[in-house]
């Protein structure tokens, strides 16, 4: 695969977003096909995903319930990876 996921943010993962970045990440390296992420409203879960993304350096779909939320993550991760396709 050409280039690399490159997160572009002043902010470094805190409190249990380390934990379960690293857990998704090796959940992912270890092939399981489902995971979850939960957390309330404004707990970093975009932020949480953007760091499991430039970790396995891999395309990714994301899914979102609803058109509102979609723009919103779309918004999000085309400011933390300015360098990379967000379609």
């Amino acid at each position: 695969m050409e280039g690399k996921f490159e997160i572009v943010s002043g902010l470094t993962p805190q409190g249990d977003q380390p934990q379960a970045i690293e857990k998704l990440v090796q959940g992912i390296e270890a092939g399981k096909s489902h995971q979850v992420l939960l957390g309330v409203t404004g707990s970093g879960k975009t932020f949480t995903m953007a760091n499991v993304i430039a970790r396995v350096n891999r395309p990714t779909l994301v899914i979102a319930p609803n058109k509102t939320l979609a723009a919103q993550l779309y918004n999000e991760f085309k400011e933390l990876f300015p360098g990379n396709a967000v379609r």
